[in-house]
């Protein structure tokens, strides 16, 4: 009997998941305890038997899954996952640019056609500054021959013939019948007229020591001598011109220049010496004379007048003609 005081003994509360265990004295009922607590941790279900080997394969599975996520995460395959995402956000640029560009197109036409026509003057000076490539069929000009020597422009032919052209006053036409005695134009340090007392009867040509001399039309040589006294080396040329005789004369030849004598025929253009400074002269010139029947003229005018003219074939065969009956010699063999 218990004392009315005295609370009742009461039994021991056992876990649910005991309550099916078996109370006796056996161990086993406590290992059962034990494993089922292992298994609630792992979230086991109660509807298929737990044993240590679904634990192991529970356990594999979740360490596999976490070495999956790792790799994934490495640089690589970040990069690639990236470059894949870009290729892909273009091909989708390039289909959509395929499809609105046919569509965009007639609307950029008619926006140039509004555009104002541009400025005529801009557009010819567009023109003028576009280069010109010749074709293989073109030919470059042929160069002209000048008593033993050809130059394409005056300025080369200054050069080859060593004439010196500063100062020039006038300019020399080298296919004409009449020309000056340089084949280029060259300067002048004195003229026709009074000078130093006395007259100075032509004028004097500065090219330059050693230039070439040339006759200024076809003729006759009259005088090749070097020892022409104050002239130096001096050559004299008879000529037919307009139908009259008339007679060059050049003087201060450098010794042993001249290329002529008495009684040679020349062609307009032949070098007969080189500028020299003999006879009476104070440096290198070629003193230059037109005379009329011995009578002396301003060269300068009569070769302004007459240098640089053509005769047609009527007017050479007359020419020619003339030459032969007014100067003695056959100028048709030239």
């Amino acid at each position: 009997m218990t004392s009315d005081n005295t609370a009742p003994e009461l039994p021991l509360r056992r876990s649910r998941r005991n309550a099916a265990a078996p109370v006796s004295g056996d161990s086993k009922p406590q290992a059962a305890d034990e494993f089922a607590a292992a298994a609630a941790a792992l979230n086991f279900s109660g509807n298929a038997p737990v044993t240590r080997k679904t634990i192991a394969a529970q356990q594999r599975e979740i360490r596999e899954r976490t070495h999956k996520q790792k790799s994934l995460n490495t640089p690589f395959r970040k990069f690639a996952a990236a470059t894949a995402s870009v290729a892909a956000a273009g091909a989708i640029a390039a289909i959509v640019a395929g499809v609105v560009l046919p569509f965009a197109a007639p609307a950029t036409a008619e926006a140039e056609a509004a555009q104002p026509t541009a400025d005529p003057k801009a557009t010819v000076a567009a023109q003028q500054l576009q280069g010109y490539v010749a074709g293989s069929s073109a030919e470059s000009e042929p160069l002209t021959q000048v008593q033993g020597y050809e130059a394409s422009t005056f300025r080369q032919l200054t050069t080859v013939s060593g004439i010196n052209s500063s100062g020039a006053f006038y300019q020399n036409d080298i296919t004409a019948d009449i020309q000056y005695p340089f084949a280029v134009g060259t300067s002048m340090s004195s003229g026709f007229g009074a000078r130093w007392g006395r007259m100075h009867e032509g004028i004097d040509f500065t090219p330059g020591l050693g230039a070439p001399i040339q006759a200024i039309a076809d003729g006759v040589v009259t005088e090749a001598t070097e020892a022409g006294g104050a002239y130096g080396v001096s050559v004299r040329i008879q000529h037919v011109i307009d139908g009259e005789v008339v007679e060059s004369h050049y003087a201060h030849m450098i010794n042993g220049s001249m290329t002529v004598q008495v009684g040679d025929q020349v062609h307009v253009g032949q070098v007969i010496g080189q500028t020299g400074n003999t006879g009476r002269s104070t440096g290198a010139h070629t003193h230059f004379e037109i005379r009329y029947n011995g009578v002396a003229v301003d060269p300068k005018p009569w070769l302004a007048e007459h240098a640089g003219t053509h005769y047609s074939k009527e007017e050479r065969v007359a020419q020619e003609a003339l030459e032969t009956e007014l100067l003695g010699a056959d100028f048709t063999d030239f």
